[in-house]
């Protein structure tokens, strides 16, 4: 499949460890493609049109790691979520996401500490009364919340795997999770 990216984008394309990426040209955007296949999780199977299956993607990395995950899921989930939190749940999403870039400027946080998907996954596990009433109220009940909780057992939103299962691939590391909370706190206070 990366031969035929080469063959139609030719120099545009850059492989990486996961995806590759189509750099933009003329009216073309940067892309990122994710070359991958249908994976198919069976939780029990009886017979043909009698089983249970979660349906997501796996690829391999550039090193033949094989990852297989769940996006369809993920996104599903985290909009049940945010409606079910009154839409609040995509506003604080993004505040994490803007306190990360601010704690990565200050040198707190290392680039790739807190990606996207796990500061999704982490507030995914935050219960629904958490949310509301206003931005600063809402952030004081998830960050106490969060801080308090046993995050040990804390879904992925893709409902898959746990979120801090040491798994590089697919899961969080607790120390990172962790680091990003401390770092939170800090910028928080104003320290």
């Amino acid at each position: 499949m990366l031969a035929v990216l080469y063959e139609h984008f030719g120099d545009g394309v850059e492989a990486g460890t996961k995806a590759v990426m189509i750099k933009p040209f003329h009216n073309r955007r940067k892309a990122d493609v994710v070359i991958a296949t249908k994976h198919k999780k069976y939780s029990s199977f009886f017979a043909v049109g009698n089983e249970t299956e979660v349906t997501g993607i796996s690829f391999h990395k550039s090193d033949g790691t094989r990852v297989v995950n769940y996006p369809k899921q993920h996104r599903e989930n985290l909009a049940a979520r945010n409606q079910a939190t009154n839409e609040w749940l995509k506003h604080i999403v993004r505040i994490f996401k803007n306190a990360r870039q601010k704690l990565i400027e200050q040198g707190v946080l290392q680039v790739g500490v807190a990606p996207s998907y796990y500061l999704e996954g982490m507030l995914y596990n935050v219960p629904i009364d958490k949310f509301g009433g206003s931005y600063s109220n809402t952030m004081i009940m998830v960050v106490n919340w969060l801080l308090e909780a046993d995050r040990s057992s804390f879904a992925c939103a893709n409902g898959q795997y746990r979120l801090l299962d040491g798994n590089p691939d697919v899961t969080w590391h607790a120390a990172n999770c962790d680091a990003y909370l401390s770092g939170l706190v800090g910028l928080w206070k104003g320290s």
